[in-house]
């Protein structure tokens, strides 16, 4: 599987597992990594509490595939892609989305994370819904 989905928030203990993986590639010398977390938004003046994300997974699994292979197609110096995406419900204040890339030098590895960062955002198949405050909802946009 190229992509983890993790149901609700994007647990410690899973980002400190994959943080400690890249520890044992020994021919990289720099990581970089984004922490998605769920913004308590205010829109038409009621406060989000939480996330509920719905995702396609075979088709996540498959964009993600590509996704990586692109990233080490551009990134010769790219070791390791790590991609955690929560599915279910997320909390305000709590993570969603881990990225991870590991490289041999630090710029490629922090360029290499931030166009994956980005084509998640649009590639991948993951719908969010806002729950507010009052108990209402609203499905949101990607941007």
């Amino acid at each position: 599987m190229e992509i983890l989905l993790t149901d609700g928030p994007v647990r410690i203990s899973v980002i400190s597992g994959l943080i400690a993986k890249a520890g044992g590639l020994k021919d990289a010398g720099g990581h970089s990594l984004f922490l998605g977390q769920v913004r308590s938004d205010v829109s038409d003046n009621k406060a989000v509490k939480a996330i509920e994300y719905s995702v396609f997974e075979k088709m996540a699994e498959s964009e993600a595939g590509k996704i990586k292979a692109i990233i080490f197609s551009e990134f010769p110096d790219v070791r390791s892609v790590e991609l955690v995406h929560s599915a279910g419900l997320v909390q305000a204040g709590e993570i969603s989305l881990f990225v991870m890339i590991s490289a041999r030098h630090r710029q490629q590895a922090i360029d290499a994370c931030k166009k994956t960062v980005e084509m998640v955002k649009h590639r991948l198949p993951v719908w969010k819904k806002e729950i507010f405050d009052d108990g209402t909802h609203k499905w949101q946009q990607n941007k």
